[in-house]
């Protein structure tokens, strides 16, 4: 009874082993004739994955049609392998022998991601009857040797080394054994033609230094090496195990895609049409580079991107390749159109093949062969390059075949003449150049001549004579040949006689170079040597040669009378700080323009300075019509110029210098009486026209006597300040003083301000003026305050001229006055004129808010006589203004209007008013009656010296 339940647990623990094994259903069996040579299997495998290592497969039924179960446990207890399960039927008469292939890489259907990159495949196989499979031991795939009996249907179930089995044939033993050897002949010729490509290029890459072949070179080796992997010859020569070789061939399809990468870039010379190119190209490289790196931890992936990388390369560098044809031109890019086009298809086509939608067996091989293909037309179309200098380029060369490429790279043209048989060789290249026919050049020498330039012929043979005659010596020869078209061109002749045994020239050979480019380059430096650059005039240097040859023609010929004219614009300073630099240029031009209109052919017009220009008169002799010219000259001077929708009123100052016929004169004379006579207008207000006299040379030196004099002056305590009263017009008091100088010269007595202020003015000693006058008034202002308790205070004022407004000292100057007297603010003040406000208005406003900030008071001298605006004087801080003695004396007329509109104006901006001119006691009633603060005239006194003004105000003479 035991026994028999032992057996029956027995039996219950058997069925539930098989019941947890995993169940499949009947597979359909393939039917194996004699006469079949390969049956793919792949279509009719049925595959399985196993929770255990144990798989349950019902059989195919066989003849009487029972299915029977077999059960199959893996090799490793334990494993959970993947199952692969196919059937075959023998229904002859005879014993049937093939060969199961499951080959370990194939390139169709091994996907673009993650791609396939073989193994081994099938680890046993299991027959459900008959004899066990055997393994046929190949490098290349699992082989298993099955045997079918007669008429029987048989089962196999293999054990899987890898989830997917791309391919499996069945094949007749003689046939695959035909095929695999036709397959290694295809692989050993391709992989020979591979190898010699890539040796050539490299033995090239020796003989040439260029980039292209390196580069050619190193995809060949490429190729070469991503061929013997996928063929198996690499394998065969250094066994690798399975993980060793996947990484190999990742790698060689990475290094593929760089190397194709660098070829283009290297033969397209792509850093040579923009910078970024090359970044994008080094970034890419460095990229691939890294995927070699990657292929070492995960093969599948380098070898996807390394895939992906090959087809961008080939679309985008298609594009860049047209793009350079057609837009560039460029001769690289057109011959590797129909190479980079087969390239592209043989990039399709390997895209179908590992999709799977190419499944033939031999799409590999194919591709592989069109691979190496391409690369050889890569080559070809390298090599066009590497003989395309004829193979000089590194090799040796003769000293003839040297002084022959010099000649070429010089691009000069051979000159050739045989003297006894009178024949001229030139190049075709100065034909072509010049327009004529071919052959117009060679001839004759005298057939030159008449091409050469009237000037140049007696030159061009005297040189070829002598050279014969002495039968040595060399040719330098500059000379114009006339073209078709009309113009000439200049060439140089460079030539030496050659002779004969005779001692006879009988060759002159050399080079002839075109210059017309420097010949032109030198007449402009010569004419800018002379001329003006911006109005083309001539200037000094010419015009001073100009004016001696005048002078001298007129010693010869007494008709002709030389007129010099000498023309100075007025105030142009003011006009360039006004309307900037530029459009100073553009008035001079416009000037100069206008001015030539009015000379004649025999006349000069020069620019001789910044803003002066002279004029050599010839066309006129007759004094009236001399005067008539310089008064054409003064009006196309005046007449307005139109700038930026503005229009620029200017005038001139003319000095003219009349020829004096029989005397013997310099050209330095004549011009500094010209320019004697223009300072002279200059001086009276300009806008005059001055012929030169004798006296005005005196007038000359006795100015610059005073100049002399007057730089001494303060050293020698010449220079006197003097007060003039200015009154209160409400209670008749001395309200305060403006300072005069007066100047007490040892042997002229007391010159006038009228005379020596325009003196230091352009002389520059006006600074120092006034600065004296600056100190002197503050001291003494400081002494009244200090002795005098009034309210408001005593002030005092000094006159600034333009030069000391200009300067930036002028705000350290008031500030050191001012704080060493300690007058009080706003007593000392500073008087300037509307003309001098106006000149720089912006300026001005900016040195007028910083002297007030100082403390310095501000009164605008002679309001109304300038042409301020009156948006201008609201931004100036003034707090006194200066009526004009003009509008003063109208008043005495009846004419008060324009003076009461003064006051009013004046009155509402909250200024004070000083009047100036009151000659009479009528005068300062009508001024105090109108709303005026302060007059001063001789009225009320004139200047006076520091004593007398101390007596006035009451101040007693020791607060000095």
């Amino acid at each position: 009874m035991r026994t028999y339940s032992l057996v029956l647990a027995c039996l219950a623990a058997l069925v539930g082993l098989v019941l947890a094994a995993p169940q499949a259903r009947a597979v359909e069996a393939v039917r194996v004739t004699l006469d079949s040579q390969a049956i793919d299997l792949t279509p009719a495998i049925e595959r399985y994955r196993s929770d255990g290592d144990l798989i349950q497969i019902s059989t195919a039924p066989g003849k009487d049609g029972i299915v029977r179960r077999i059960a199959v446990k893996a090799r490793e207890t334990g494993a959970r392998p993947d199952w692969m399960v196919f059937a075959l039927t023998n229904d002859t008469d005879e014993q049937i022998d093939r060969l199961l292939v499951a080959p370990h890489f194939r390139l169709v259907g091994s996907g673009v991601v993650w791609p396939d990159l073989g193994g081994s495949r099938i680890a046993a196989i299991t027959a459900s009857q008959g004899i066990r499979p055997e393994r046929d031991e190949s490098p290349d795939a699992d082989q298993f040797v099955i045997t079918l009996d007669p008429g029987t249907t048989v089962t196999f179930v293999a054990e899987l080394r890898t989830p997917n089995v791309p391919q499996v044939y069945l094949w007749d033993q003689d046939a695959y054994r035909k095929k695999a050897t036709g397959l290694t002949l295809y692989k050993g010729i391709i992989i020979g033609i591979a190898g010699l490509l890539a040796l050539f290029l490299t033995i090239v890459f020796v003989v040439k230094g260029a980039i292209i072949f390196p580069a050619a070179a190193a995809l060949a080796w490429a190729v070469l090496a991503y061929a013997c992997i996928d063929f198996g010859f690499f394998q065969r020569i250094f066994p690798v195990t399975e993980a060793a070789e996947r990484i190999y061939r990742a790698s060689a399809e990475a290094v593929l895609g760089a190397t194709l990468l660098v070829f283009l870039f290297a033969y397209l010379n792509l850093a040579r049409w923009h910078v970024r190119y090359s970044h994008v190209a080094l970034i890419w490289l460095l990229f691939l580079a890294g995927l070699v790196g990657l292929a070492v931890i995960d093969p599948p992936v380098a070898a996807g991107v390394a895939r992906i990388s090959v087809a961008t390369v080939a679309g985008v560098g298609l594009l860049l390749i047209v793009y350079l044809a057609i837009h560039n031109g460029y001769d690289r890019a057109i011959l590797l159109i129909p190479t980079w086009l087969l390239l592209l298809a043989w990039v399709v086509a390997a895209g179908f093949a590992i999709t799977g939608q190419l499944h033939n067996d031999l799409v590999q091989p194919a591709l592989i062969g069109g691979l190496v293909l391409i690369v050889m037309l890569i080559g070809f179309t390298v090599l066009q390059h590497a003989f395309a200098g004829g193979g000089i380029g590194n090799s040796l060369v003769s000293d003839t075949e040297r002084r022959a490429l010099a000649l070429t790279g010089a691009g000069d043209v051979v000159f050739d003449w045989d003297v006894p048989g009178d024949r001229v060789f030139a190049g075709p290249e100065i034909e072509g150049q010049l327009g004529l026919k071919r052959g117009a050049l060679e001839g004759p020498q005298a057939s030159w001549l008449s091409l050469l330039h009237p000037f140049d012929v007696e030159r061009y043979s005297a040189a070829l004579d002598t050279v014969i005659e002495e039968r040595r010596g060399r040719i330098s020869q500059d000379f114009r040949l006339r073209s078709a078209a009309g113009p000439y061109y200049w060439f140089r002749l460079k030539a030496r006689p050659v002779i004969g045994t005779d001692g006879e020239v009988v060759r002159i050979v050399g080079t002839i170079a075109d210059v017309t480019e420097a010949k032109i380059a030198e007449e402009r430096l010569l004419h800018d040597a002379v001329h003006d650059n911006l109005t083309g005039l001539p200037n000094r240097e010419l015009f001073n040669d100009r004016l001696d040859a005048a002078i001298a023609l007129a010693s010869q010929d007494p008709r002709l009378k030389p007129t010099l004219f000498v023309v100075d614009i007025d105030r142009f300073k003011q006009v360039n700080d006004a309307i900037g630099l530029s459009a100073g240029d553009s008035i001079l031009l416009t000037l100069s323009r206008r001015l030539n209109r009015l000379l004649r052919p025999q006349d000069t017009l020069a620019r001789i300075a910044g803003d002066e220009f002279a004029v050599i008169l010839l066309s006129e002799r007759d004094p009236d019509r001399i005067i008539a010219f310089a008064d054409s000259i003064r009006r196309a001077i005046t007449t307005p110029i139109t700038y930026a929708d503005r229009e620029i009123f200017l005038t001139p100052s003319i000095g003219v210098a009349l020829h004096e016929a029989g005397a013997v004169v310099k050209r330095e004379d004549v011009v500094k009486n010209a320019e004697l006579a223009m300072i002279n207008g200059k001086r009276q207000g300009g806008d005059r026209i001055e012929v030169y006299r004798p006296t005005m040379r005196s007038d000359r030196g006795e100015r610059m006597m005073l100049e002399s004099d007057l730089r001494r002056a303060l050293e020698r305590n010449e220079i006197k300040v003097l007060f003039q009263p200015i009154v209160r017009l409400e209670d008749r008091t001395v309200a305060g003083f403006e300072t005069v100088l007066r100047w007490d010269h040892p042997r002229l007595g007391r010159v006038v301000p009228q005379v020596f202020l325009p003196i230091a003015e352009e002389s520059g000693l006006i600074v120092n003026l006034g600065v004296f006058a600056l100190e002197r008034t503050a001291a003494e202002l400081a002494a009244w305050q200090q002795a005098l308790v009034v309210e408001p205070p005593i002030f005092a004022s000094v006159n600034l001229s333009s030069r000391q407004l200009l300067r930036h000292d002028l705000l350290h100057d008031v500030k050191t006055v001012l704080a060493r007297t300690g007058v009080v603010p706003g007593s000392l003040k500073l008087e300037l004129t509307e003309a001098l406000v106006m000149e720089n208005p912006e300026y001005a406003a900016q040195m007028l808010a910083r002297i007030h900030e100082l403390g310095a008071g501000l009164c605008l001298d002679d309001f109304g006589t300038g042409y301020s605006a009156l948006t201008y004087m609201q931004r100036f801080p003034f707090d006194t203004i200066k009526i004009d003695q003009s509008f003063v004396r109208q008043m005495a007329n009846g004419r008060s209007g324009i003076l009461r509109s003064i006051v009013r104006m004046a009155q509402e901006l909250g200024l004070e008013i000083v009047a100036e001119g009151a000659e009479s006691e009528a005068d300062a009633l009508a001024l105090a009656e109108i709303g005026c603060d302060y007059a001063q005239g001789f009225a009320f006194g004139e200047p006076m010296s520091i004593l007398q003004a101390r007596q006035l105000v009451g101040a007693a003479p020791e607060a000095a």
